[in-house]
């Protein structure tokens, strides 16, 4: 008797290499995926990923090179969009090559996502809302970006709306909020806060603080962050949802409880605030928990993590 030959499910993962990409890769391959990676290692480490993997497809390689991503995308049934020039200060000193990365590189993605009928996932960002009005955010707050980063952020989504209207793509922005964990380069200027405050408190250094240390922040681990990706890409809610725990901390009590917890001198150095970055954010994350998944990290259990990684 015959049997029905059935294609494994592909989830190309661009930008796989890097911090969060890693994270999801792994989460996906051990759910039984077959996973393929697009990275020009610019940010991400091929260590990052395992050295070999029967279920495991590494490309180096730019997504700016169309017929490369081509190639990359043939046969792929998901596509999880990671890479981008994610720096909001940079994005203001260079805004030109900050749109030809995420706007015009985007849409390139985007088009194979079409012309392979694949479920599109990609990462949009909480800097879509500016400085908001009203906290706790939920995705119905206008979007009223304050930097050439959250106005690219927020023509993604635009983008993929004008394609799930168009063409019937099947598509879904993650507006990931300050997502932290292991993997994450203190050394990168584009290095989030906690990771820049552990390397300095571990090193003994004095925590730099830029502005007055009020300015709150919703922090999400980057192992929750992987739970709502492989989510995303598996189910198919549309539209926009937020990716954050859901609880405001402000960065000088942030930097005490790192000091706290490595039992690092009390010193910070005050430095001037960053333009365009936003003063408070936290997120409404109820779609996150209704349609993805429950983030399950505290602060404090992820900060000891991202230290216990260190360590090691």
């Amino acid at each position: 008797m015959d049997t029905l030959s059935i294609e494994p499910t592909i989830m190309l993962v661009i930008g796989g290499a890097g911090f969060i990409g890693s994270h999801t890769v792994e989460l996906l391959l051990s759910e039984g995926y077959h996973v393929r990676v697009l990275d020009n290692l610019s940010t991400g480490k091929r260590d990052n990923l395992p050295a070999s993997h029967e279920r495991l497809d590494f490309i180096l390689g730019d997504m700016t090179d169309r017929t490369l991503l081509h190639s990359a995308c043939e046969g792929v049934t998901h596509i999880l969009h990671l890479a981008a020039q994610v720096s909001v200060i940079r994005s203001q000193e260079d805004p030109v090559f900050s749109c030809q990365q995420n706007i015009l590189a985007y849409v390139g993605v985007l088009e194979e996502a079409r012309k392979h009928h694949a479920r599109f996932v990609y990462a949009s960002s909480a800097a879509v809302y500016g400085n908001p009005t009203k906290l706790p955010l939920n995705e119905d707050e206008p979007a009223l970006p304050i930097s050439p980063y959250g106005m690219e952020k927020y023509t993604n989504e635009l983008y993929a709306d004008l394609y799930g209207r168009t063409h019937q793509l099947s598509h879904l922005g993650l507006r990931y909020f300050n997502v932290y964990g292991p993997r994450q380069d203190p050394q990168s200027p584009y290095s989030g806060v906690i990771s820049r405050f552990v390397a300095q408190a571990l090193s003994r250094q004095a925590l730099t603080i830029r502005g007055d240390g009020n300015q709150e922040r919703d922090f999400i681990h980057v192992k929750d962050v992987a739970q709502a990706n492989v989510a995303a890409l598996t189910g198919k809610v549309q539209g926009s949802i937020n990716i954050a725990r859901g609880e405001a901390t402000t960065i000088l009590n942030l930097a005490k409880t790192i000091q706290e917890l490595v039992n690092a001198p009390s010193r910070i150095e005050w430095v001037p605030p960053v333009e365009g970055d936003i003063l408070r954010s936290i997120a409404d994350n109820e779609q996150m928990r209704k349609d993805l998944c429950q983030p399950s990290w505290s602060l404090s259990e992820g900060i000891q993590d991202l230290l216990l990684a260190r360590v090691i």
